[in-house]
């Protein structure tokens, strides 16, 4: 490598942080292979990116942490890859994360759990933690992830960095590998609220590749000097918060004081439907699962089992190539999926996503903007819940109800706990209102109201 300019100098440095890395967050670097001479321009030029192993990148492997994809080579670029390149964007490598997305925690890997850069015995989050931790630790300026029920918000939180969610539909998923296909999203991760603002812009938008992206255009704030707090703000009840960990709700509450301070109206609301979002969300993601990952049978891509016939093919391959996990939740799928079943699970739950989209819709005409916590609990140890699969589905309680309703939202740091891990809260906004979340964002980061706690 020619380290003769200031992006070659800067991989340098990059490529020795990721070789002394102990989080295992990014498996795969492409550093070498960068071309140095190639004259790039655009709104992020010279911006480092890393990219989570179910994002297309061409010529690069695509194996989504799964033993079914480990031999799988993409022979195309997802959009928001082009889009990246088109802006002088350098991506530098791939990030661990949970099989097929399928995870809370970044522990579902074939290439072995990620750990948290604050402690290395408790977890990243999922299923995005390999991109979370990689910012943290400062290997890339930006990374992107996949959100399908808080797989960006949840281990941007954990490791005390910005996480954004975009509305459904806002940024293409060509080229994202499905898990669930009416939640996912892709996202985007940073230290700086600027850079994910650049790259948002960068990539949002149209894509005639993607039946359900939307061609809502992008407003640009002129100036982030002249960002302004919402005028009103939705904010959960104190009963809410005597159910999350204590650290969480301080630094909750700090907020919430500060925009009291500011004389921005402040409005408690009941969140729509809360205790019907977890089961809703699951059942319906399951489903989804089920149907996406049939593609998956060893006949026309990714790995193949031995076998004499077609059945054992089948059998054998998707036996051998799934984790646990990823099984769990296929069978889940496929039962609820199954005749006699739809009616009283899949049906429902539809009924109950639209019953909470609404209520979504009506808290937007009484406020400008919500604040939620990201997480109700602090990062937990390696192997902590593995056992205990709902218990690792509730550390989502907060995140899934926004893919449910398909709006926007924002981790944005919150300073420490009292064992100093890093704590997040949840800014939310009604769909394609991302412009507001930047605005809100911002001002917190030049007020500093959490470096000094």
């Amino acid at each position: 490598m020619n380290p003769s300019n200031s992006l070659g100098q800067k991989l340098l440095i990059v490529k020795d942080k990721i070789s002394a890395s102990k989080t295992n967050s990014v498996i795969r670097n492409r550093i070498k292979r960068i071309d140095l001479k190639k004259t790039r321009k655009g709104l992020l030029k010279d911006k480092t990116f890393l990219i989570k192993d179910n994002i297309a990148i061409k010529d690069e492997p695509l194996t989504c942490a799964s033993n079914i994809l480990e031999s799988y080579i993409s022979p195309y670029n997802a959009t928001v890859i082009d889009r990246i390149n088109s802006e002088g964007g350098v991506i530098i490598g791939q990030t661990n994360c949970d099989e097929f997305a399928m995870g809370s925690s970044s522990e579902f890997s074939i290439y072995g759990s990620v750990r948290n850069p604050f402690d290395n015995n408790l977890v990243a989050g999922g299923s995005s933690g390999g991109s979370a931790a990689a910012i943290a630790e400062g290997l890339s300026d930006l990374a992107l992830g996949s959100d399908t029920g808080g797989s960006v918000r949840q281990p941007a939180a954990f490791c005390g960095i910005y996480g954004l969610k975009p509305s459904y539909g806002r940024i293409s998923r060509y080229g994202l590998v499905a898990h669930a296909s009416s939640f996912d999203t892709i996202g985007i991760m940073s230290k700086s609220i600027l850079d994910v603002y650049n790259t948002f812009c960068t990539i949002s938008g149209r894509d005639q590749k993607d039946s359900t992206s939307v061609d809502v255009s992008v407003p640009k704030i002129p100036s982030f000097k002249d960002s302004k707090l919402p005028k009103s703000v939705g904010i959960v009840s104190d009963k809410i918060l005597k159910n999350i960990n204590v650290d969480i709700a301080e630094r909750y509450r700090q907020l919430v004081d500060y925009l009291k301070s500011n004389k921005v109206k402040i409005i408690e609301i009941d969140l729509p439907y809360f205790n019907y979002c977890i089961p809703a969300y699951y059942v319906l993601t399951m489903a989804e699962a089920s149907s996406n990952l049939s593609r998956f049978d060893g006949v026309r891509y990714g790995n193949r089992a031995n076998a004499t016939d077609l059945s054992e093919l089948y059998i054998e391959t998707r036996s051998k190539g799934f984790s646990d996990e990823v099984k769990r939740r296929i069978m889940t799928g496929t039962y609820i999926l199954s005749s006699g079943y739809y009616d009283a699970y899949f049906s429902k739950a539809l009924k109950v996503r639209r019953l909470i989209k609404k209520g979504y819709l009506e808290l937007f005409n009484k406020c400008e903007n919500l604040l939620i916590p990201t997480s109700p609990v602090l990062p937990f140890k390696l192997e902590n819940n593995l056992e205990d699969p709902l218990k690792m589905y509730l550390s989502d309680l907060f995140t899934v109800p926004i893919n449910l309703a398909g709006i926007a939202s924002l981790n944005i740091p919150a300073g420490f706990s009292s064992n100093n891990l890093p704590i997040g809260l949840q800014l939310v906004s009604n769909s394609f209102k991302e412009e507001t979340l930047f605005s809100f964002a911002h001002i917190l980061r030049e007020e500093e109201i959490f470096e000094a706690s």
